[in-house]
């Protein structure tokens, strides 16, 4: 007689597929979670894991909801507040693609777009706390960095209005336009630390060891870079000005030409280039250990979404990558940021954050980039971009306090939608 091997069936957790702002992602309540996943733990990481379609050694995430980039690998998690005075609990986790890993150390400035509304939908922000026409203030508490965002969600009749004329650059349909303002984004310095500036300093240099500068670019003959330079080839260590921020999400700047680039660059100048992502990743290890945010740089593949790595550049024009000509007239400077290794097809909201920060900030490489210090009005309250998709527009009221920077508010606006909902299904591996 053939005896027959008994299989677990699927089972199936209500969820939600957003899109926030220029990423996506699986949202969740947390009462909908399995009841070991509904606390933080191996469970929970491997629920996630499996919905998202991670670890994948194809890098495709085809049996799961990923779409194979750091933008659209996440996942949300969403509960009544427990804090006073705020609406949600919002907690982030940024899922890899090729390792069993999710990092819970950030948050997510896109997606925290789409948060207001789905607590709304999920039944999780009072009744009267929603207009019946007009815009719901939802309090949200980002329970990854303990910070307060508040995302400003129209309303028509009654209900969450997704569609609009808002055009978002990195984003191909228009849609309602949702205010985020980042409240208090800086961390707040503890005794014997030093908050914004974890080294105290607007800039630091970064030694990168003998032959990692990247030296397999082949440079536009149009490029003229500093005679200083040293070449492309030098196995001498190689130092690096850098501005490093804890604003929105913990972020190292660097200045464009100091690596080779003219700061104009698109996702294929770099993210093929595997000498280029070995500099950049050595570059932002090595400033994670100088923001204290890691011991040893052999700790920062365990720890991919922080801090991230931008680079800067003077604004110039550019034709971004769906084709649309950015003009040097329209921008204040150019910026390009890696998320989880990569070029970012756009640019992250957290890493706005620490832009729009930067940029009020007189001396930082940001601020100076976009030639702010040199202007009457040097404590500037707004920044627009250039990233690889377009630009973008990001308002920061900085100040100094006891010779500390600070900064109360950052604001940006983003747009959401809901794509899908009902369940997602997952092996059942009890």
């Amino acid at each position: 007689m053939t005896s027959h091997k008994v299989h677990l069936p699927q089972i199936k957790v209500p969820a939600t597929y957003m899109r926030g702002g220029t990423s996506k992602g699986v949202f969740f309540s947390l009462t909908d979670l399995p009841q070991a996943a509904q606390v933080a733990g191996a469970a929970r990481d491997a629920l996630l894991l499996r919905v998202i379609g991670s670890p994948d050694p194809y890098g495709k995430q085809t049996d799961g909801m990923g779409g194979a980039t750091s933008s659209t690998s996440k996942t949300v998690i969403l509960s009544k507040s427990t804090q006073a005075e705020h609406d949600v609990d919002y907690l982030f986790g940024q899922v890899a693609i090729d390792k069993a890993c999710v990092d819970w150390s950030g948050n997510c400035g896109n997606l925290s777009a789409a948060v207001g509304a789905f607590a709304i939908h999920a039944g999780l922000v009072d009744a009267s706390r929603i207009p019946q026409n007009g815009i719901a203030l939802i309090r949200i508490w980002q329970a990854n960095i303990n910070k307060t965002i508040i995302a400003h969600v129209p309303i028509t009749h009654g209900e969450v209005q997704e569609t609009g004329a808002f055009e978002l650059d990195g984003v191909t349909f228009p849609a309602a336009e949702i205010g985020v303002d980042f409240i208090d984004p800086a961390d707040k310095p503890k005794e014997g630390e030093l908050g914004m500036f974890p080294t105290g300093n607007l800039v630091d240099e970064i030694e990168l060891p003998a032959g990692v500068f990247n030296n397999s670019l082949e440079l536009d003959n149009s490029l003229e870079l500093d005679n200083s330079l040293e070449p492309r080839n030098s196995l001498e260590p190689k130092k690096i000005a850098a501005t490093m921020i804890n604003a929105g999400i913990p972020t190292i700047f660097v200045n464009a030409e100091d690596i080779g680039y003219r700061g104009d660059e698109l996702q294929a100048a770099i993210n093929g280039d595997a000498k280029a992502l070995e500099m950049f990743e050595s570059l932002r290890a090595i400033g994670a250990v100088k923001m204290g945010l890691i011991g040893h740089v052999d700790e920062a593949q365990s720890r991919q979404h922080t801090p991230k790595i931008a680079f800067v550049s003077p604004a110039s024009s550019y034709t971004s990558s769906s084709g649309k000509q950015v003009e040097r007239s329209h921008i204040d400077l150019n910026v390009r940021a890696l998320s989880m290794g990569k070029l970012h097809h756009a640019m992250m909201g957290t890493a706005a954050v620490a832009i729009g920060t930067a940029a009020v900030i007189p001396g930082t490489l940001v601020n100076l980039a976009a030639n702010f210090g040199s202007r009457a009005d040097s404590q500037a309250d707004s920044v627009c971009f250039g990233h690889p998709s377009g630009t973008l527009r990001v308002g920061a009221a900085a100040k100094q306090v006891e010779g500390q920077w600070t900064v109360t508010k950052v604001s940006m606006s983003r747009s959401a939608r809901i794509l899908m909902q009902g369940w997602v299904r997952i092996p059942d591996e009890r």
